[in-house]
C-alpha cells in the first residue's frame, strides 16, 4: 500500500512537472544559435528531445550543458518530434551533415533515445556519432501505449514492428548509456538495456528527472568521460 502511494506521488509530481514546463516551452522565444556559440571549445552534444517536446521543452538541460563548454545543437525540424523514428532520424541525419559535426554526443530524452540509436546505426552517420545518453528512453516499448489515442504513441508499444527491428539492432548499445529513475510511470516495462551502460538513479520520475540534480552530475561526468578518452 505504502509503495503504491509512493508511485502516485512520483506520478503526480511528473505530471506537474511537464505541464509546467510545456507551457513554459510554448512561451520560450529562445533560438538553438545561442546555444552554439561562444562555447568553451568542448565537444559538441546534440539534444533530441521526446515524443510531444519541442527542442525548448529541453532548454535547461541544453543551456546547463552549454554553460559547461560545450556546443550544443538541435534539429528544429523534428518539431514535436511526431514522425515516425526513421523519418526522424534522416532529419538529425541531415543536421549532423550540414554542420559538419564529429565524436558527437547524444543527450536524448524518451523517444529522442529511440532516434539516437536508429541514426547510431545508419552508414555513414553512426561514425559521427561518440556516444548516446538516453534518458528514459522505451527501448523495450512501453506497455501503457496502447492506451493512449494518438497513432504517434501507440507506435511505441512494445510489439510494434520498428520497435522489434530496432531492439534487433545490438551492436550500437556499448555506446548507449541508458538512464533511468528508480519508477518511471510512463513505462512500466522498463528493463536494462542488453549490451548497454544502464544506470539507475534515486531519483524517479519520466520527465522531473530532467531537472533532478544527480542527472546533471551524471550527465557532467559522462561529458568529461568523452572529453578525456
Amino acid at each position: 500500500m505504502m509503495e503504491t502511494l509512493r508511485k502516485a506521488g512520483v506520478a503526480l509530481r511528473d505530471y506537474e512537472y511537464v505541464l509546467r514546463h510545456q507551457l513554459r516551452a510554448e512561451f520560450d522565444r529562445s533560438q538553438p544559435d545561442a546555444l552554439v556559440a561562444s562555447s568553451g571549445g568542448r565537444s559538441p552534444v546534440v539534444m533530441l528531445p521526446g515524443i510531444f517536446e519541442t527542442w525548448r521543452f529541453l532548454r535547461p538541460l541544453a543551456t546547463h550543458i552549454h554553460e559547461q563548454g560545450h556546443p550544443v545543437h538541435v534539429a528544429t525540424a523534428l518539431e514535436r518530434n511526431l514522425m515516425a523514428i526513421a523519418d526522424a532520424a534522416t532529419i538529425v541525419a541531415d543536421h549532423l551533415e550540414r554542420h559538419d559535426l564529429t565524436d558527437v554526443t547524444i543527450v536524448a530524452h524518451s523517444k529522442g533515445g529511440l532516434v539516437a540509436k536508429f541514426l547510431m546505426g545508419m552508414p555513414g552517420t553512426g561514425e559521427r556519432i561518440r556516444r548516446t545518453i538516453a534518458v528514459c528512453t522505451p527501448f523495450a516499448g512501453s506497455t501503457l501505449a496502447r492506451y493512449v489515442p494518438f497513432p504517434s504513441v501507440r507506435n511505441l508499444q512494445p510489439t510494434n514492428a520498428d520497435l522489434l527491428r530496432l531492439a534487433e539492432v545490438r551492436d550500437v548499445n556499448a555506446r548507449i548509456v541508458a538512464v533511468s529513475g528508480w519508477f518511471d510511470p510512463h513505462i512500466p516495462n522498463a528493463g536494462p538495456l542488453e549490451g548497454a551502460r544502464n544506470i539507475s538513479l534515486k531519483t524517479a520520475g519520466h520527465f522531473r528527472i530532467l531537472a533532478s540534480r544527480e542527472l546533471l552530475e551524471l550527465v557532467d561526468a559522462l561529458l568529461a568521460e568523452e572529453d578525456q578518452s
